[in-house]
């Protein structure tokens, strides 16, 4: 049965720092203990004799690591190696105590020794979460003396010129990587040669698309290269998804659009490397300034981002648990109407969090069986997300964008307004709202077309890695290839019948950067020209399409940030697209079936406000009470995830819906037995039955440490003939629950 599973398979888990509570012990495979602390094992050890796996997790750019910058590790004074901006200042440091950290290969070593306690604890796995180096840092003198070492040249303040910016900014991204490969090698040995245990290390990392917008240095693609690394955990939630962006001239919040795209980016990260990927999902964020009901309505949105990527079937159902189901987290915070969380909300996340372990990634298919299309990303897009000293004194040269309206900002965006909508180039393409790339990505995905993000490097690292694309969108405008090699595969895959749309007007500065094309032997203006000489376009030729190959290259000279400013340029673009394609690109909705569920996100802003219908017999998963229903409207802005009954109708008895992790389940004519743990809350089951159970006693067994005597509580129990099914309420407790029904016979 879908529900019931060894926690070894390891598809749900959370992040904490706090001992297991009755309101946080809601049965995930595995937790990551948070924070190499002195009450470390006893935390591992009690987690673990809960029944959960047991992994590690701690930052690697930041942390409570005094020891080492105070000297006590070594007898040595390391706050040189913190980052620092342009004013001598610590970056972060409102943040962190210790300020992010410039990974030095002393720091390397000094983490490992600490990471070693949690081997020696049994940790099966270890997390170093963020490998972040911030924009605003590489001023530091640990990380001069990085730059002499890498670059074999003395430093150069990053603010001097664009190729100072770019060349600092892909070495920050480079000693994270280094770091992270050090101390997985390390650590991996250690544990193999002390235990026998092959330990497994995985990197959470927030998204490339966030990285990108949020103008964070990491090495996002490149620890593909890593072989000492098994995977990555996706951090993603309302807190990067809602950062607002601009389509068709609005600048606003387009929750589910962005997480989407973060999704699936990460998604193509794992793409045919075998590696594990976890999807983050937050039901709350980091900022506690909102009230329940707008946590409630991104929540989903960010939900129901990951679920519309059928090649992951991971999560992390919650960092920090106990900021969300514990009686003092209250929010707004500060507010002195602050409440905890609502109890139907509670049930719905319970629900949610089981049904996300019964989800498969073999079994699906996208309604209307949509072409694949992807709009390229490149981890060298975090290096150009701001503009250096000569370049912003030559403002008045850059034409204008065109007017923003600036459409119900949060509260924490206040301040951005005016490099959204002032109308200067430069301060529009290097704010937050990273035009350069929703320009070209959002009218499609407004079409209805589900786009994915395409990581630009691994044209060359995965022969056939562009096989099954029908068309690939492209922009140098906003990143650069690493190697020419990217552009010959490019053409490659255009010569075999692929279609690829270039988008630009050579108006990045970082197109002067010391880069391959303009270097050696080579004299090319940007890398688009020395793309266009593969296939035998002039440099100078006007926009068009021109046949290579089996295939079609589409040349579009404009800006993609004033594709999100014009709506006719953008209509435009989604048209020359869609024509492309031999799709109108008209549609608000995608519709995904993965397995037994019916998946549906539908848009607004779109050429149509239509619902999408679904008739049928269903279960509800985003309702709390998990009621069967014949329709579900499902209007703009709006989202469902529907249990299919018609797919199980041949099916005698299933579990269908529930807030606490199954551990057994039978039925016959005769009735029924549960077995279960959960946390406590009210919880809610549906299970579909042989015949209808005429009694149901719930007795819960209390966890461990509380009082150990068994006890009946009261059940409410309803049936539902058209599906064969029964619906459970009572009061839930940590621990053991167990469930008995018994059928009249006759």
């Amino acid at each position: 049965m879908s529900y019931i599973r060894a926690r070894e398979e390891e598809r749900t888990c959370v992040q904490e720092s706090a001992p297991l509570l009755p309101e946080t012990d809601f049965g995930t495979d595995f937790v990551c203990v948070y924070g190499v602390s002195d009450d470390m094992e006893e935390r591992i050890r009690k987690y673990r004799d809960r029944g959960y796996v047991v992994h590690l997790m701690t930052g690697i750019a930041w942390g409570n690591y005094p020891d080492y910058f105070d000297g006590d590790w070594d007898g040595k004074d390391h706050w040189d190696e913190t980052q620092k901006s342009r004013d001598g200042s610590m970056t972060g440091g409102d943040i962190h105590s210790t300020g992010y950290i410039v990974p030095s290969v002393n720091y390397t070593n000094y983490l490992t020794e600490k990471l070693k306690k949690a081997v020696d604890a049994g940790v099966v796995a270890i997390h170093v979460e963020e490998p972040e180096f911030l924009n605003a840092g590489g001023y530091s003198e640990g990380f001069k003396r990085e730059y002499r070492l890498y670059y074999h040249e003395d430093w150069v303040p990053p603010h001097e010129s664009p190729d100072a910016h770019y060349r600092a900014a892909k070495l920050k991204a480079y000693l994270y990587r280094r770091a992270i490969e050090r101390v997985s090698q390390d650590l991996r040995e250690y544990a193999l040669a002390n235990y026998g245990r092959v330990l497994r290390f995985y990197v959470p990392t927030h998204s490339l698309l966030n990285y990108s917008q949020w103008k964070v240095m990491s090495p996002e693609g490149t620890l593909t290269d890593v072989p000492s690394l098994d995977g990555y955990k996706a951090q993603i939630w309302m807190g990067t998804s809602r950062e607002s962006n601009v389509f068709r001239g609005v600048y606003k919040e387009r929750t589910f659009e962005t997480a989407f795209l973060e999704y699936g980016v990460m998604q193509e990260l794992v793409r045919g490397t075998g590696r594990d990927m976890w999807f983050d999902n937050d039901p709350i964020e980091d900022r506690p300034c909102y009230t329940w009901d707008s946590y409630r309505v991104n929540y989903r949105k960010t939900l129901m981002g990951s679920l519309l990527q059928p090649h992951v079937n991971r999560f992390q159902c919650a960092p920090w648990p106990r900021r969300i189901f514990t009686p003092d987290a209250k929010y707004p915070k500060g507010d002195p109407d602050a409440v905890p969380i609502p109890e139907d909300y509670r049930t719905e996340l319970l629900n949610i969090f089981q049904f996300l372990g019964t989800l498969g990634i073999d079994d699906f298919e996208y309604v209307n069986d949509l072409p694949d299309v992807g709009v390229f990303l490149s981890d060298s897009a975090m290096f150009e997300r701001n503009f250096s000293d000569d370049v912003l004194a030559r403002r008045g040269q850059y034409p204008p964008v065109g007017k923003v309206e600036i459409l119900n900002a949060s509260n924490y965006e206040i301040g951005r307004e005016e490099e959204v909508a002032g109308g200067d180039r430069l301060s529009f393409c290097e704010s937050l709202a990273f035009p350069l790339f929703y320009g070209i990505v959002l009218p499609l995905l407004k079409g209805g077309l589900p786009v994915r993000p395409v990581q630009l490097e691994n044209v060359v690292r995965y022969p056939g890695y562009l096989d099954n694309y029908k068309l690939l969108v492209l922009s140098y405008e906003f990143m650069k290839p690493q190697g020419a090699d990217v552009n010959i595969a490019l053409a490659g895959y255009v010569r075999d019948g692929g279609v690829l749309v270039y988008v630009g007007d050579g108006f990045d500065p970082f197109h002067t950067v010391r880069g391959w094309w303009n270097t050696g032997k080579n004299h090319y203006p940007t890398p688009l020209e020395h793309l266009l000489t593969l296939f035998g376009v002039p440099e100078d030729a006007p926009e068009g399409a021109f046949a290579y190959g089996k295939g079609k290259f589409v040349l579009l000279r404009q800006s993609p940030a004033d594709l999100c400013v014009e709506p006719a340029l953008s209509d435009a673009y989604k048209k020359t697209v869609g024509d492309l394609l031999g799709l109108p690109l008209d549609r608000n909705f995608f519709f995904l079936r993965r397995g037994d569920y019916l998946i549906t996100a539908v848009m607004d802003e779109c050429e149509t406000d239509e619902p999408y219908i679904h008739k049928g017999l269903f279960v509800d998963m985003l309702d709390p009470s998990l009621p069967v229903i014949r329709e579900k409207i499902v209007r703009p802005n709006e989202y469902a995830v529907l249990y299919d009954l018609e797919r199980i109708k041949d099916v005698p008895a299933e579990i269908l819906g529930t807030s606490i992790r199954p551990e057994a389940f039978s039925a016959d004519e005769s009735g029924f037995v549960f077995k279960g743990r959960g946390a406590r809350c009210k919880a809610v089951i549906r299970l579909k039955l042989p015949k209808r159970p005429e009694t149901v006693c719930v007795t819960l067994t209390p966890a461990e440490g509380e009082d150990p005597s068994a006890r009946d509580v009261p059940v409410a129990f309803e049936w539902d003939t058209p599906s064969a099914s029964v619906l459970l309420r009572f009061d839930n407790d940590a621990g053991l629950t167990e469930i008995r029904g018994t059928s009249a016979t006759v």
